[in-house]
């Protein structure tokens, strides 16, 4: 035995008690029944290792796998190693095999009838790109309002976001729809806001949804959305994360999550003018929060440090 626990020290000493004093006198001082004693003593051999529980699984079952049956079923896998689970026991069936197929996988996992799992390659992701000044790279996405925000059943809002890689300075508008000419509008309006802060916006990045691109589209997949037009046109580059991979995105869904946080949590809107007001206002304040990634600036401040230094070289 690799390791003596405390239960079986304790034994150890009642047993060594009860055979010296009695089991009587070792029911009283060690508070345990005198069947306890004597059923310990069956087993006990005078080593500290015979006083170890003993697994409780029994031996065997009246209802187990025959020989036969175990013998049917190796048959039948050697036979057929790519048959899956179902199929086999369906085939086995056919033989006269009456047990459930859950029976059948713990019996093939007993026996080890299953291949070894492949080892599986671990995704190594690349190494995030800083980026080195604002407007290098512009991370947009698009927020559904909650519907719990909104006092007329019937309206849809939806909060378009653009947020600068570089100084985390966001931009956002509000829309009644969720549409390639709701983003290419959102577009045109983003680069003007960015232009009167002198900030040219050279890339966006965008996820892969259908109001970006038809990257994933069945009948239009070689078809530029609107969006995709208005970018060519302005002369911006717009690059597509990979896909079901927010996290590449991570900057923008952040903001989105502060905003259900700050905003949407304690905010109602009555029409799309009222939503888009109170937006801007909920967007200057955002605009001036500190922000730990900015090493507790806000993203105006970053900008500005950021022009200072571009002057002073």
């Amino acid at each position: 035995m690799d390791s003596i626990t405390q239960d079986m020290r304790f034994r150890q000493s009642l047993m060594q008690y009860a055979e010296k004093y009695g089991v009587s006198r070792a029911s009283r001082k060690y508070n345990k029944s005198r069947s306890y004693i004597y059923f310990w003593l069956n087993r006990w051999d005078g080593s500290v290792e015979s006083l170890a529980c003993q697994p409780r699984r029994p031996h065997s079952h009246p209802n187990q796998h025959t020989e036969e049956e175990l013998k049917l079923i190796q048959d039948m896998r050697r036979r057929n190693p790519e048959l899956g689970m179902t199929e086999l026991w369906h085939r086995l069936k056919k033989r006269g095999y009456t047990r459930r197929p859950e029976s059948l996988f713990r019996v093939m996992r007993r026996l080890n009838m299953f291949p070894e799992a492949q080892p599986r390659t671990l995704y190594k992701p690349k190494p995030y790109e800083q980026m080195e000044y604002p407007g290098q790279r512009v991370q947009v996405d698009v927020k559904v309002v909650p519907r719990c925000c909104i006092a007329d059943p019937e309206l849809r809002l939806f909060q378009y976001t653009a947020i600068d890689e570089y100084s985390r300075l966001r931009f956002v508008a509000a829309y009644p729809e969720q549409s390639t000419f709701s983003s290419a509008d959102f577009l045109k309006k983003l680069t003007e806001w960015y232009g009167r802060r002198n900030i040219r916006v050279e890339c966006v990045q965008t996820d892969n949804g259908f109001e970006f691109t038809n990257r994933f589209a069945n009948t239009k997949k070689d078809i530029p959305t609107l969006f995709e037009k208005t970018a060519a046109q302005l002369g911006i580059k717009h690059k597509l994360i990979r896909p079901y991979t927010p996290r590449h995105n991570g900057k923008v869904e952040r903001s989105h999550r502060e905003d259900q946080k700050r905003f949407y949590s304690s905010h109602s809107f009555y029409s799309l003018d009222d939503f888009a007001k109170q937006l801007a206002a909920h967007l200057k304040r955002s605009n001036d929060f500190p922000m730990r990634p900015l090493g507790w600036l806000s993203p105006k401040e970053k900008l500005a440090i950021f022009f200072n230094t571009v002057q002073d070289d």
